[in-house]
């Protein structure tokens, strides 16, 4: 049994999700558990920072060169906070699996992803805690002409099979994705993941240019409760190409991000729609692509919804698609005893003890690469040369 802390930043940037995780086994037995969680949100300073680094716009290389610094910094110090509030000592801890902070992901018109940036400096990490830091998983599968995401797929298929009835697993985070599960009864038909286009970006980014930066997302879905949604323009939105391109496909804030809100919302003005129309209908765009795509892609019915992420909080928005899904059951995944909050802090903390031990990460079926890869890169911490020795000489077992 190794403890792993998995460290994740989603496209809201609004914070470092941290859990400290006890891992244990191999494929097809693997076990993984949150022994303690929690989440570091970041100041309104270093969120904008983010953000701007997002916007080509608005980016700048010395910016973001020394936001990579700071980020690892962050995720130090959130480590370190992790730590102390789980009475735990970092000479205990085996890895740190760090996602980063995704500020580009480069997919061209024909819907190959060609390249992609995470920051948040994995040295930083490793140097600061001294545990051996794992990070930058997405290149490699990108490398192998996968779409390097979404990767929280290859956990799910891990710990998330049903013995007898197909699942979806519905990620709600800046961006939608779904990851499309055969029962453990089925060994012919393989999983499917892809992006099913915006999350949380497009309401989050809408919501603080109508409120002037006063809120920045719809707390609770209230917003959107109070508007109707314009189904005309609806319509229109969902004509987006996106939503029709064929999987593997993945997306991000450089098309579902804070140019298209900001234009959407001259729209829905336009439009004469109040700001919680406009609210409204983002929101069911949000739930009316992630049914769009399981309608046009799902590789069979789908008995069972799992939804996590920021969006699984968001009760006009799990209502919403709870109404477009009628013949399936849409629960959160607290129904299955993870925490929704840090489910993908647990993958990452996942995905970096199957990188220590060499095996594969994603699945082609996943990703559409052509073979299966390890991920990341590792960055050996001061606890390196002991961890190495424990794995593969036995001391300490």
């Amino acid at each position: 049994m190794m403890l792993v802390i998995g460290l994740m930043s989603g496209t809201s940037a609004d914070g470092i999700d941290a859990a400290l995780c006890e891992i244990d086994g191999a494929p097809p037995q693997l076990q993984a558990r949150i022994v303690h969680a929690r989440t570091f949100p970041y100041d309104a300073d270093t969120q904008r920072r983010i953000l701007d680094a997002c916007l080509p716009a608005h980016s700048r290389v010395d910016a973001l060169c020394q936001l990579n610094a700071d980020l690892g910094e962050r995720f130090a110090e959130a480590v370190r906070a992790l730590l102390n509030a789980a009475q735990c000592s970092p000479a205990e801890v085996a890895l740190i699996g760090s996602h980063g902070q995704t500020v580009w992901h480069m997919v061209q018109p024909d819907g190959r992803a060609t390249a992609t940036l995470q920051i948040g400096e994995a040295a930083i990490i490793a140097e600061r805690t001294g545990i051996t830091t794992v990070s930058n998983f997405r290149p490699r599968d990108i490398a192998a002409g996968g779409q390097g995401a979404p990767l929280t797929a290859y956990a799910d298929w891990l710990l998330l099979r049903h013995a007898e009835h197909w699942r979806a697993v519905q990620n709600i985070g800046g961006m939608g994705n779904v990851t499309f599960l055969p029962p453990l009864n089925d060994d012919r038909t393989p999983p499917l993941a892809f992006d099913t286009g915006p999350g949380n970006a497009l309401i989050d980014e809408a919501v603080r240019a109508l409120t002037e930066g006063v809120q920045s997302y719809d707390r609770d879905g209230e917003i959107a409760a109070r508007g109707q949604v314009d189904e005309a323009w609806l319509a229109e939105l969902l004509a987006h190409p996106y939503f029709a391109r064929t999987p593997p496909k993945t997306t991000g804030r450089e098309l579902f991000g804070a140019e298209m809100a900001a234009a959407l919302v001259r729209e829905g003005h336009a439009r004469g729609l109040s700001r919680e129309d406009i609210v409204a209908t983002l929101t069911a765009l949000t739930a009316a692509s992630i049914a769009d795509a399981y309608r046009r892609f799902a590789p069979a019915p789908v008995h069972e919804v799992i939804v996590g992420g920021g969006g699984a909080r968001n009760p006009t928005l799990l209502a919403m698609l709870r109404a477009r899904l009628s013949t399936a059951i849409v629960h959160t995944h607290e129904a299955l005893g993870l925490d929704s909050d840090f489910k993908e802090a647990l993958v990452f903390a996942l995905l970096a003890y199957e990188t220590w031990h060499g095996r594969v990460g994603t699945l082609p079926a996943l990703t559409g690469a052509t073979h299966p890869t390890v991920l990341g890169q590792i960055t050996p911490g001061a606890n390196y040369a002991a961890l190495l020795r424990r794995t593969w000489c036995g001391e300490g077992e």
